[in-house]
């Protein structure tokens, strides 16, 4: 398969890798950069083309690039004391206290 060849790729990847580029170009990156980027995703979640042939066909997809934000979350929270997370959230209720009385 040449490079750049898509045809291993199934349709869903193909609409997957558009949809991304496309959001890539709504926010301003050059399109020929925003479809690198974009089937560089791809790749990265589903370890490229799906389509029977070549080595690491049917292997199945852990989604890495969706689901990198669940498995890092609330260590920061988890470290500190009971009084600091108590602080903090006194801290944050008025500060939403202030906000609501200078908007208003």
């Amino acid at each position: 398969m040449a490079q750049g060849d898509k045809a291993k790729y199934t349709d869903k990847q193909k609409r997957k890798a558009d949809h991304i580029a496309d959001s890539y170009e709504a926010r301003g990156v050059p399109e020929q950069e925003a479809e690198s980027r974009a089937w560089a995703t791809v790749n990265k979640d589903d370890g490229g083309g799906k389509k029977p042939g070549g080595s690491g066909r049917g292997k199945a997809t852990g989604h890495p690039a969706a689901h990198t934000g669940g498995d890092t979350g609330g260590k920061a929270s988890a470290s500190r004391t009971p009084e600091q997370r108590s602080a903090s959230a006194k801290k944050a209720a008025a500060t939403r206290k202030a906000n609501a009385a200078a908007s208003a």
